[in-house]
């Protein structure tokens, strides 16, 4: 009895230790780290090259479709541009930061931008060819109080542009009109024909003085006509 009752106190630590390397043998189980505030702040989640590459690629893009917009686009914005533009934002966004939310990935995609931007406006301040390419050239679609209905299709003008231009610079009609010339900012700068020109302070001057030569000439005349 006393036998049997060892045999199976034996087999009980036995059963135990074995439970217990079993334990101590199995992997422990870590609990997942949660990154600290300063680590998603800073720490960039796609490699530097990348977020530059994704920059220039946009910044590139938006310049050619600027381009084919047309010059209209770039100084008239109605409603309906304004919500391009608003649409147009958020879609590059997500283009340039990708799977990055960190400040300084957002730092250098906001550096490569300032950097690319002002290196483009130095090489268009030197070269008349990318000043072309970049911004266009001006065109031409008044002429001698006559509106070139060609040019004004292919720039997407209406009539009531060209109105409100020769309106805000002191005309009255298109037909007043010597030349009017839509820039590459596209500002539409009207010269108007001499005989319709407002007159200035410069011209008011210059009549009063020949007036009073007249006066001069006329006074001294008549004195010669009646010698005292």
């Amino acid at each position: 009895m006393g036998r049997q009752r060892g045999i199976t106190t034996i087999s009980a630590l036995r059963s135990v230790a074995q439970h217990t390397v079993r334990r101590a043998e199995r992997p422990a189980i870590r609990t997942p780290e949660v990154p600290s505030m300063w680590h998603a702040i800073f720490v960039i989640q796609i490699p530097v090259l990348e977020k530059i590459v994704r920059t220039v690629l946009v910044y590139a893009t938006i310049v050619v479709l600027f381009r084919l917009a047309g010059k209209r686009g770039l100084a008239t914005l109605n409603t309906l541009d304004f919500v391009v533009v608003f649409l147009l934002s958020n879609v590059v966004q997500n283009a340039i930061i990708g799977s990055d939310n960190s400040f300084s990935g957002g730092a250098i995609g906001a550096a490569t931008l300032v950097g690319i931007n002002a290196a483009v406006n130095r090489l268009v301040a030197r070269s008349e060819v990318a000043s072309r390419w970049f911004e266009g050239s001006p065109t031409t679609v008044i002429a001698d109080g006559t509106p070139l209905s060609r040019e004004i299709r292919r720039l997407g003008l209406r009539r009531g542009d060209l109105e409100q231009a020769v309106r805000l610079q002191n005309g009255e009609a298109i037909d007043e009109v010597a030349s009017g010339v839509l820039e590459p900012s596209g500002h539409l700068i009207v010269t108007l024909k001499p005989s319709e020109r407002s007159a200035t302070k410069g011209d008011i001057d210059h009549v009063l003085s020949r007036l009073a030569s007249l006066e001069r000439q006329t006074a001294g005349g008549e004195r010669a006509s009646h010698p005292s």
